[in-house]
């Protein structure tokens, strides 16, 4: 989602701060600005145009949040926004490791679709004046105090969210695991909206990138592995840049060209999490910036960073294999070298 383009219609804000024993939900909709809006804006589009979220689906029977929503009328915002924070709030009471928060709900338009995001605004805790009456009641004392209940800034990215399309109840959920009776728990999804999550584009990448070294690993020698793990990320980095992404079947084709056996040997892995013929598409800079750029580390503790043009061009790195198996990376045709402290 563009944030230009998306629409606040309505916005309330409940207190879910675990820490006081009870949550403070409001019973009106909060009246807001041109920088509320905007600080909104910033929040959900960085969610939907993210690589983190994930595409879910309700579990219809057992979640409350879709039974409230499959019925749901502007005119019951309030109401529905209070009963889903008290939901959310009896789950973070029994679980102390689950962070207090403030719950926004916001009702949004972004083109021809209507949403509702659900803001999880974890507590940040920083620094901040307090000016007090001094102790002889004849002026001013200003103090340094830590203050635990601030809000994430638009420029940080939250961690708990959920959007929800209100026509077919279709969900993307952001979330991060906490301690639930003992095991780290997907609760936001699990306990709280009762969804099913597939994996985000992040994580499929993670997952394909460490399937490669991983069959690499195995496949090859010590030298050889080197030059074929460069040789990976610099195609998976040509269909990002070229394609917007990549069909993980057709990019083994092009990974293990001529090595049938290690082709299949990444299908099988693949399979265990149905991504055979996953399409992953990341749309996040942050996702994609890895790619960007080949990383080395030396035994001998030297980094080197190239960027991927510089390590496709012959004409400015190479890399030679020496009698002795050890590797040499020679630099070429630098009109100018900077050092910096």
């Amino acid at each position: 989602m563009n944030r230009e383009d998306i629409r606040i219609k309505k916005v309330i804000i409940h207190i879910l701060d675990s820490t006081i024993g009870m949550p403070v939900l409001s019973d009106t909709e909060l009246e807001y600005g041109s920088e509320i809006a905007d600080f909104l804006k910033e929040h959900i589009a960085k969610i939907s145009s993210g690589d983190d979220a994930k595409e879910c689906r309700f579990y219809k029977e057992e979640s409350e949040v879709y039974h409230i929503l499959n019925s749901y009328a502007d005119e019951d915002f309030v109401a529905v926004s209070k009963d889903i924070a008290m939901m959310l709030y009896e789950i973070m009471k029994s679980n102390i490791d689950i962070p207090p928060a403030d719950l926004m709900a916001v009702r949004f338009k972004e083109g021809e679709g209507e949403y509702l995001a659900l803001l999880k605004m974890n507590y940040k805790t920083f620094f901040t004046h307090r000016t007090m009456p001094s102790e002889d009641g004849e002026g001013n004392s200003n103090e340094i105090i830590r203050h635990k209940s601030l809000l994430p800034p638009e420029s940080q990215r939250l961690t708990e969210a959920a959007i929800i399309r209100l026509d077919d109840l279709a969900v993307w959920v952001l979330e991060r695991k906490y301690e639930v009776n003992g095991e780290k728990t997907n609760y936001f999804s699990y306990l709280f909206l009762k969804c099913s999550a597939h994996l985000s584009h992040k994580s499929k990448l993670s997952i394909v990138s460490k399937a490669v070294e991983s069959i690499q690993k195995e496949g090859f020698d010590e030298s050889e592995r080197f030059e074929r793990q460069m040789r990976a990320k610099s195609i998976m980095q040509e269909e990002i840049e070229e394609k917007g992404g990549f069909v993980v079947e057709e990019l083994a084709e092009k990974i293990f060209d001529g090595q049938p056996e290690l082709k299949v040997a990444f299908q099988d892995k693949m399979e265990k999490y149905d991504m055979v013929k996953e399409e992953i598409q990341p749309q996040s800079e942050n996702t994609v910036r890895k790619f960007q750029s080949q990383h080395l580390y030396t035994d001998t503790g030297i980094e080197i960073k190239i960027p991927m043009e510089q390590y496709k061009n012959p004409r400015s790195v190479e890399f030679i294999t020496n009698p002795d198996g050890t590797i040499s990376v020679w630099i070429k045709n630098i009109e100018h070298l900077e050092a910096k402290l």
